[in-house]
């Protein structure tokens, strides 16, 4: 048993951003199982079996919170995080980013850089993880074996794609390309662990035939597996997708004719969809995965994330990298604020996201997005711990803290400027997997 007595902060779909001071909060193995005011502690202690050497006092510079959800990011892509962001979408990845992914053919690549993307991850807080890796089968194995070792909650997927990319990066067939993504389920389900699930990666509709779109949408049906792919980045991609499929009502409509949509789907970016599209999505309880600072540094356009929310369409926040340059879900925050109000200056009346409704979509919203809110997401009873330990005081963090201070102020600093120095603990499951202080 892991006890925990401070203050708690977490979402509910009621309230995006509740505080609870002098809060108990009790943890047997993985699970929650108690969320209590801190009076009660004797009493709990009866009823739960805890001793004090069992409890975990915040000190009065602490707060916990939920573990972040990044629901759509290129594992592969991390060694040019920060760099090569001059071009539009189509170009960018035809110069910078197939070259690179190409490199992954060689298992030692991504035996180097795969321990990288895991580790920076988990400091900045990101406990769950929805991840691309290549089309390469060796190198995705190594990507699900270093999320393993590392205890890290993902979504792994071996990317598909065989069109309209280069001759040195595209599967031979469709039949390769069934055959190495059922070998990728078997091998994430050998892992044996609840943590790591497989996820059907069509690349996006331009990369894939209708037919290799389809029978990855049979595949998922076969494993009940999750699929996540890009839709309406750009503009000049959704007019390529009219011409590449003029039968086609929309972007939307070319997947759902694969089968590839349903509730463990995700969708990533949305930019340029129309309203019969958002409809659809909605029918088929699709989620959508926000990428702000990539939508943003490659100019595919501003998301407007506050008609998905009217629209009751689940949305996660996600960094995107590389297109987005930066790792931190705690970015992928900031971002979503700033395109939200870049709309509200274009636009009158309009009702910009505020802070707590983007610390629910990196954390309840994303464990929804990737169909997991009934596992993950907030501190509700049932729930297994996947948490934050948060320290305003540590040194040299860069948080500046006043008398004048309330306890929302200074989250609210956490949340605008803190980084990874003062996440001083990440739990998954339970288990302590970054310690930047003592834990057991």
């Amino acid at each position: 048993m892991k006890v925990f007595v401070g203050t708690i902060v977490h979402s509910t779909w009621e309230e995006p951003m509740n505080i609870l001071q002098n809060t108990a909060l009790g943890v047997h193995d993985s699970e929650i199982v108690f969320i209590e005011a801190a009076q009660r502690l004797e009493d709990l202690k009866t009823k739960y079996s805890f001793i004090d050497s069992d409890i975990t006092y915040l000190t009065s510079s602490q707060f916990m919170m939920p573990g972040m959800v990044d629901t759509h990011i290129h594992a592969s892509q991390f060694p040019n995080n920060g760099i090569k962001l001059d071009l539009s979408l189509l170009d960018w990845l035809n110069t910078y980013t197939f070259p690179t992914e190409a490199m992954f053919s060689d298992v030692k690549v991504a035996q180097c850089v795969y321990p990288k993307v895991v580790e920076r991850l988990l400091k900045n807080g990101t406990t769950t993880a929805a991840y691309y890796a290549t089309l390469h089968l060796e190198a995705s194995k190594v990507l699900a074996q270093v999320v393993h070792d590392r205890g890290q909650r993902a979504l792994i997927g071996k990317v598909n794609m065989m069109v309209n990319c280069p001759e040195y990066y595209r599967e031979s067939s469709i039949t390769e390309s069934v055959s190495e993504t059922e070998d990728f389920i078997f091998f994430i389900k050998k892992l044996q662990t609840p943590l790591i699930k497989p996820v059907i990666t069509p690349r996006f509709a331009v990369a894939c035939s209708l037919d290799q779109m389809k029978q990855l949408g049979q595949l998922a049906k076969k494993h009940d597996c999750h699929i996540q792919t890009h839709l309406c980045e750009t503009q000049a991609e959704v007019t390529w997708i009219q011409e590449l499929f003029p039968w086609s009502k929309s972007y939307t409509d070319v997947y759902d004719t694969a089968g590839l949509l349903g509730a463990k789907t995700i969708m990533a970016h949305c930019v340029w969809i129309e309203e019969q599209e958002l409809k659809r999505l909605k029918e088929c309880n699709t989620g959508v995965a926000h990428c702000p600072n990539s939508n943003i540094s490659i100019r595919s356009g501003h998301c407007d994330v506050r008609q998905l929310i009217c629209r009751g369409i689940k949305v996660g926040l996600a960094t995107d990298c590389s297109g987005g340059y930066s790792s931190s879900m705690l970015d992928s925050l900031r971002r979503a604020l700033d395109v939200s109000k870049s709309l509200s200056i274009q636009r009158q009346n309009y009702q910009f996201l505020t802070l707590p409704e983007v610390f629910r979509l990196a954390t309840l919203g994303g464990a929804q997005v990737v169909n997991m809110e009934d596992r993950i997401g907030n501190f509700e009873i049932g729930k297994e711990f996947d948490s934050l330990l948060i320290d305003f005081e540590v040194p040299r963090s860069p948080l500046d803290i006043f008398d004048k201070d309330t306890l929302e102020d200074k989250i609210h600093k956490f949340l605008y400027n803190g980084d990874d120095r003062n996440i001083v603990q990440v739990y998954v499951a339970g288990r302590c997997v970054i310690n930047n202080k003592n834990c057991t």
